[in-house]
């Protein structure tokens, strides 16, 4: 369990705090009337609002809860729901079969298969492995289970047996592998092969990550040949950078790209492999045209394009935090804006306008619930957002379609814990603070009064060699103060007096144990106009947070409850020291 300190912080945005909400969500979504099998979509638009299962309830949705919950632990410290977990664990493991691979159960009523035209075979779906992997890895770093090796290991030798090998072009002919191998001999032989990012491209962040974990030469092989096929062969970004819109691409689908990407970024980081993330970065600012700067990401390049997903947005920050520490630094701020804005924002914190049931009378087993839907998923993310609305509830695309989704829940969980994890990091020696978040590491305490006061306060925990800390790009440099408190002296300078690092980190130097530090800044008040999908949205800033959008959303308005206070009041709020093994 991590090391849970109490600290008194400015009442601003603490991830811990968002961690242990997720947390309700991620054991609130278990259906404990048909195995814990969770539901994978809640309704809140529906009088009541109900929960509802799906074909992604199995490989996908465990692998997920498995790996999201023991991030949230690894945040929180708290055990809440450990029953559910072990049996989030338990079943993720019973849907293996012989072959080493993950499988689905069916879920599609006879109506549902009789209009697709086509016969339902329980198979492995390709997209479902990586979550599956995901959660498995998670798993053995946090506990050394034997088990969940065992099963990744079976699973990564499945995979590279049933991969189409065109010498170092690996790719899956089909979106689902079944018992008697691809559905399709056609498929192969011609190779009609499906979306690459959604069935293997993102793969490759996970298959790699168990490679540095545990050293199997089956996932590094996968990883390997897999990112040689998304660059050099599949088609799925174009030379500029876009993304290939095309049907057969999902239309574009961002969650996988953005997920390829993300995974691209992995690999080519920890390979030292400059061209992969020279690759990443172009279709990466692509990207970023088409998002809001404060984090809202389309769904697609079509009709699903007005529908944000968390699950996106989620890789979009492990991108950047991941080009950021590859030298470009510039991303930190990016990252930054998406955290405190969307993803956070898009957190279901508020359930009062919720209506539920306090009974399962109108339950349909193995299908539907009503009962206390609210309260089970407070803490969720988003699945369908709009910029300035909870659901994407307008006239363009498709509607409303669905609130939650537990691909989102597990992903925005994710999301905190990689943003949180690389609040504060060391390497050689400099100790570097990326984000300005209340936080505590071994090194130093840090507390964040933004957005109401430009200015962050650092207790020196240990002796730092040197210290850096990135000021945001929109801060004057000769405005920024820092005072430093210490061996009873105190000392002031200004940004004009300090060095700084490729423009964004001023270097505070060398600091001993138990000096404070106070860092002060203007905070910039401004407004933009964002365009999302070709729709204009009026965003009113103050420093990096968003406090308000016009127009207001209509279903469930977001940014209209963010008040700023000045001062700004102290709050005890629990923090968890960084020191834990790297889950990411």
């Amino acid at each position: 369990m991590p090391k849970i300190e109490q600290h008194q912080v400015p009442d601003t945005l603490t991830l811990e705090e968002r961690a242990e909400l997720a947390l309700n969500a991620l054991i609130g979504v278990a259906d404990e009337d048909y195995e814990y099998i969770p539901f994978f979509n809640g309704n809140f638009k529906a009088k009541p609002a109900y929960m509802t299962h799906g074909n992604w309830d199995f490989g996908s949705s465990h692998g997920r809860l498995v790996d999201a919950v023991i991030l949230a632990r690894a945040m929180t410290g708290s055990d809440f729901g450990a029953d559910v977990e072990m049996h989030y664990r338990r079943n993720l493991l019973s849907f293996f079969r012989k072959d080493g691979l993950n499988y689905r159960r069916n879920t599609f009523t006879e109506d549902i298969i009789t209009e697709h035209m086509a016969e339902f075979v329980e198979s492995a779906g390709m997209i479902d492995q990586r979550s599956v992997l995901l959660g498995l890895t998670t798993w053995f770093i946090a506990t050394g289970d034997e088990g969940a090796k065992e099963a990744a290991d079976k699973l990564c030798a499945g995979l590279k047996r049933i991969a189409r090998k065109e010498r170092d072009s690996w790719y899956y002919p089909a979106s689902e592998w079944t018992e008697k191998g691809w559905p399709s001999f056609d498929a192969v032989h011609t190779r009609l092969a499906p979306d690459p990012a959604a069935m293997w491209g993102r793969q490759i962040g996970p298959l790699y990550r168990y490679y540095r974990i545990t050293g199997n030469m089956d996932a590094y092989d996968l990883a390997e040949n897999f990112a040689a096929n998304i660059i050099h062969r599949s088609g799925v970004f174009n030379a500029d950078g876009s993304f290939n819109g095309a049907l057969g691409y999902r239309n574009g689908h961002f969650h996988t790209r953005m997920g390829t990407l993300a995974s691209l970024a992995v690999f080519g980081y920890h390979t030292r492999d400059a061209s992969i993330i020279e690759f990443v970065k172009k279709s990466y600012d692509w990207a970023l045209t088409q998002c809001t700067a404060f984090g809202w990401t389309p769904g697609d390049m079509h009709d699903q394009r007005f529908e944000h997903e968390t699950c996106t947005l989620v890789d979009a920050v492990h991108t950047g935090i991941i080009l950021a520490r590859s030298g470009y630094p510039e991303y930190w701020g990016c990252v930054e804006r998406f955290l405190r804005n969307h993803l956070t924002e898009s957190q279901l914190v508020d359930i009062d306008w919720i209506e539920e049931l306090d009974h399962k009378g109108l339950d349909i087993p193995k299908q539907r619930t009503y009962y206390k839907v609210a309260q089970r998923l407070r803490g969720a993310f988003s699945g369908y957002g709009a910029p300035n609305d909870f659901v994407y509830d307008g006239e363009w695309g498709r509607g409303h379609i669905m609130d939650v989704q537990t691909c989102c829940l597990g992903a925005g969980t994710r999301g905190l814990y990689v943003a949180w994890s690389s609040i504060v990091t060391e390497d050689s020696g400099r100790v570097w603070i990326n984000l300005l978040l209340n936080h505590t590491s071994r090194w130093l305490t840090m507390k964040s009064w933004m957005p109401h006061e430009g200015r962050i306060d650092l207790e020196i925990r240990q002796g730092i060699p040197e210290l850096l800390i990135r000021i945001p790009e929109w801060v004057p440099f000769g405005t920024v103060r820092m005072t430093v408190e210490g061996s009873g002296e105190t000392t002031t300078k200004t940004g004009r007096q300090l060095p700084w690092v490729k423009k964004v980190f001023m270097k505070l130097g060398a600091l001993k144990e138990g000096t404070r530090v106070t860092i002060t800044f203007p905070l910039n008040e401004r407004r933009t106009v964002e365009v999302a999908s070709g729709l204009e949205y009026d965003v009113k800033w103050r420093g990096d947070d968003v406090i308000r959008i016009d127009p207001p959303g209509t279903y469930y308005p977001l940014y209209t409850n963010r008040r700023i206070q000045a001062p700004a009041g102290l709050k005890p709020k629990v923090l968890a020291c960084d020191e834990g093994p790297a889950l990411v």
